[in-house]
């Protein structure tokens, strides 16, 4: 089997970005190479083109093209063409997809298409309550309607994307998964009293609301610390930096308790979740979130937000606290039982990681992502 990703992402030192669609798609490419399956990954967008490969994997930067007129259209053919000429020379059974602004629109392969819904434009405009281009929303339906088949990496993801396209197609439930292995708890002395945001710092992850909630923290343990991990995103309704109206929330107590830390690596990252005593991620706006998967699998006790995809991967009570961001003294509660008993923290870590382990490891994950795509060879669109 010979299975093809197209991608505007991917964790690699010669691709030009990677967030959470890079990083879900990395653990699968790998998982799926290591289990024997072909696979090409096509990261378009780039500023040169270029072919290699590694560790059993066939990567494709594919450059941007400029045009001057109807550009969006014109690239969207070159990389069609593209795809299409691999997937004949390289006998390519399926290529995949991500929903976001719809790069598949109006494109047609000579083989399966699979978009996985990982969160379109459309998706977090809504959830964020913002008005989408015209344009995106366009393309992203026609991408979703043209596709062959459609996953999700969650129920809630599917069921928001299927009511905002009036999708009348089967969506099938995969998550995302994560290395237990390269995310696993290890010996670092826990900081006490600390706590440990990673992630942009952006509105949509609930990182103002999170001020509010600090500074209800610090009244009660004026000794806390917060680390915040992750680059400063300018504020789409304010075009200011989050960071800074961040920073105008907080207290004057709660101002030197604050320390921002932008850019570090992925393992510096591992260690930083490993020395935090509580970790809290007060999302508005995911599809299945990968620091969710990765805090948890290292053993941390999180105070996540209670929104829709929540209950797919916490278990309230058990493998940590799930609370509305808006509810700043509930929230800020949650945090302190955390920090004030060590015992339920561990208790709860320890549930965090089984959870993941049954349920979101890239070993139970990549099962059933090779389960659908033999299913998929099986089917009359994979004859």
């Amino acid at each position: 089997m010979h299975l093809g990703f197209l991608t505007p992402e991917y964790p690699h030192p010669k691709v030009l970005s990677s967030a959470g669609i890079g990083t879900s798609l990395g653990n699968m490419v790998t998982a799926l190479a290591s289990e024997g399956v072909a696979v090409s990954v096509f990261v378009y967008g780039q500023k040169e083109d270029a072919v290699f490969s590694e560790d059993g994997v066939k990567f494709h930067l594919i450059r941007q093209r400029k045009f001057p007129l109807a550009g969006w259209y014109l690239y969207r053919k070159f990389v069609q063409n593209y795809l299409n000429k691999f997937i004949i020379v390289d006998k390519i059974e399926a290529i995949e997809a991500p929903d976001w602004t719809g790069i598949t629109a109006f494109m047609k392969l000579r083989c399966p298409l699979v978009i996985r819904m990982h969160g379109s434009d459309a998706y977090f405009c809504k959830l964020e309550g913002r008005i989408q281009k015209k344009k995106n929303f366009w393309f992203e339906k026609e991408a979703l309607k043209g596709a062959d088949q459609l996953l999700s990496v969650s129920e809630f993801t599917a069921k928001q994307t299927s009511e905002i396209f009036i999708l009348n197609k089967n969506i099938g439930i995969i998550p995302n998964s994560v290395d237990t292995n390269y995310f696993s708890p290890y010996q670092k002395t826990i900081e006490p009293d600390t706590l440990l945001y990673f992630g942009s710092l952006i509105r949509k992850k609930g990182i103002l609301e999170l001020a509010e909630i600090f500074n209800k923290v610090v009244e009660q343990k004026p000794g806390v610390k917060l680390l915040l991990l992750g680059k400063d995103v300018k504020d789409i309704f304010e075009e200011r930096s989050t960071l800074e109206l961040f920073q105008q929330k907080l207290s004057p107590e709660a101002k030197g308790r604050v320390q921002h830390i932008p850019g570090v690596s992925y393992e510096k990252i591992r260690e930083y979740i490993a020395s935090a005593a509580v970790v809290v991620l007060p999302s508005f706006a995911e599809a299945l979130p990968m620091t969710w998967l990765e805090a948890m699998a290292m053993e941390k006790a999180l105070v996540t937000s209670n929104i829709g995809w929540a209950k797919e991967v916490m278990i309230e009570g058990e493998t940590g606290f799930t609370e509305d961001p808006t509810n700043h003294s509930a929230y800020a509660e949650k945090i302190l039982r955390l920090l004030n008993d060590t015992e339920l923290s561990q208790q709860m870590g320890k549930a965090a990681r089984q959870q993941v382990i049954n349920n979101f490891s890239t070993e139970v994950v990549v099962q059933r992502n090779i389960e659908f795509y033999r299913s998929l060879r099986r089917s009359p669109e994979g004859d």
